[in-house]
């Protein structure tokens, strides 16, 4: 007989969480569960309840109704203090008037450390932050980015089992913000402390988690792998807002075929709706194939080259369909691509549309 495969306990474990702020329902019915070691971002515009989710699992608002378990125990109504977390701060939160080594040390002196034993670890913590001859300086003396690390040190010395991070690098330049970011990603994946962090960032999101839990209107829209969320977005918000997406109003004409305007296309997966059902049809830009299209190639038409944008490694293009009857499709092409291809605006060009590139979703708007 086989024995059936053990499932770990989630770290952290969120059930029916609702929070109100007045007449404004900022969190709705809220249920997530984190593995253990995970770093998880939650994604969203302003306002969609990210932040405020993070806060209730810290207990800085505490929520209205609902349970949070963090290590398998119930800290619902526990204060910050009993929650095991480190947290860092968009603002970075560091004392002006202590030195970076007192900062790192703070929550240990509050928890009565021996001497030796505070000034060993912080000293092994600033060294793992990349700062090892920085401890005598203040905060005012340090950049932006040394400034976030010292805070992220400071969060991780008392070794919390949950490490939650608010937007910790939206204050930063963007060149220090990508070299933060796989800093503290290679951190997080050494220690393999669960981590959590709020960002509206969708670059920082899908570079940096193992999952991210896309949030709108104070309800998850959808958990999964940055790859799960840029691919196969579960409802037309996901898809438009994690990435460039166009959307092209279709009926449906089969499980696996819709039609836009006069143009027929095979889709991979089933409509999910009945035949002459109204649909919103999406596409990635950098899906449209348009190098190597056969005559005979699934979902090919001629489009009209427009709008070209030069954008680095990639030119975006905005293809009107000769037949007509749809919007214009967004489509990436390469560097390489225009330059082999030769492709100009106002040419026309044959085109195509992947089917498993293709997601239906029903007539709602993103």
């Amino acid at each position: 007989m086989t024995a059936s495969p053990t499932i770990d306990p989630p770290f952290l474990e969120v059930r029916g969480l609702k929070k109100n702020f007045g007449g404004f329902v900022a969190l709705k019915d809220i249920d997530l569960k984190v593995p253990r070691g995970k770093f998880v971002c939650f994604l969203g515009p302003s306002g969609c309840g990210k932040t405020t989710l993070l806060r209730a699992i810290a207990g800085l608002d505490p929520q209205d109704e609902g349970t949070i378990l963090i290590g398998g125990r119930d800290v619902s109504h526990a204060p910050p203090s009993d929650r095991d977390f480190g947290i860092v701060f968009q603002s970075y939160a560091l004392f002006p008037n202590l030195t970076v080594a007192k900062n790192v040390g703070y929550g240990l002196v509050n928890r009565a450390r021996p001497r030796r034993e505070i000034e060993e670890r912080v000293n092994d913590l600033l060294a793992l932050v990349g700062l090892p001859d920085q401890g005598s300086k203040f905060p005012g003396q340090l950049s932006g980015g040394q400034q976030q690390r010292i805070a992220l040190a400071r969060a991780l010395a008392t070794s919390p089992g949950l490490l939650l991070l608010d937007e910790p690098l939206s204050a930063l330049d963007a060149k220090v913000r990508i070299r933060l970011r796989a800093e503290m990603r290679t951190l997080q994946q050494r220690l393999r402390v669960t981590t959590i962090m709020v960002t509206h960032d969708q670059e920082e999101a899908l570079a940096m988690a193992d999952r991210i839990v896309v949030m709108n209107h104070g309800v998850i829209e959808q958990v999964g792998t940055p790859e799960e969320i840029y691919r196969r977005p579960a409802t037309p918000f996901v898809a438009d807002f994690v990435g460039h997406m166009t959307f092209l109003d279709a009926v449906v004409t089969g499980p696996r075929s819709v039609k836009v305007g006069s143009l027929d296309f095979v889709v991979a997966e089933d409509a999910g709706a009945p035949v002459g059902a109204a649909v919103r049809l999406a596409l990635r830009p950098e899906a449209v194939q348009t190098r190597g299209v056969a005559p005979d190639a699934l979902n090919r038409f001629e489009a009209k080259v427009g709008g070209l944008s030069f954008l680095g490694a990639f030119c975006r293009a905005h293809l009107t369909p000769v037949a007509g009857g749809s919007a214009p499709i967004a489509a990436d092409i390469s560097a390489n691509a225009m330059r082999d291809l030769g492709i100009s605006e106002g040419e026309v060009r044959a085109v195509a549309f992947p089917p498993e590139a293709l997601r239906v979703f029903a007539d709602a708007r993103p």
